[in-house]
């Protein structure tokens, strides 16, 4: 099916790709958010060390942090290339994103689970 003849192929050239930026930079943002939130519960953990002598609060802390820095990296590429023009982002980025969100809210729910 063909789209009709009265619709551009490329509505907004010239905003798409900044808004396209500030919407990763916002995400981000909330991702930094819950690290901080993981790395509080841990903090508030206290230091006494666990019984089975593997601090599962602290690597939930540990992931979160790693797959924010992920995030973070994809977001300085992503906009990198968002610079350069409006093409589609590399499906091994998607890949690198999906997989540090996935890790994040695993430790989240590993953070709220073990903080109680």
């Amino acid at each position: 099916m063909n789209p009709p003849a009265h619709v551009p192929a490329h509505r907004d050239p010239g905003l798409q790709p900044e808004r396209t930026s500030l919407a990763w930079r916002r995400t981000l943002l909330a991702l930094v958010v819950v690290d901080l939130l993981v790395w509080r519960s841990w903090v508030r953990a206290g230091t006494v060390p666990p019984p089975s002598g593997v601090d599962l609060t602290g690597l939930s802390a540990l992931t979160a942090m790693a797959a924010t820095a992920v995030l973070a990296g994809v977001v300085f590429v992503r906009g990198r290339e968002l610079r350069r023009g409006s093409a589609a982002p590399p499906a091994l980025l998607m890949r690198y994103a999906a997989a540090a969100v996935i890790a994040l809210a695993g430790s989240t729910v590993a953070a709220l689970a073990l903080g109680r």
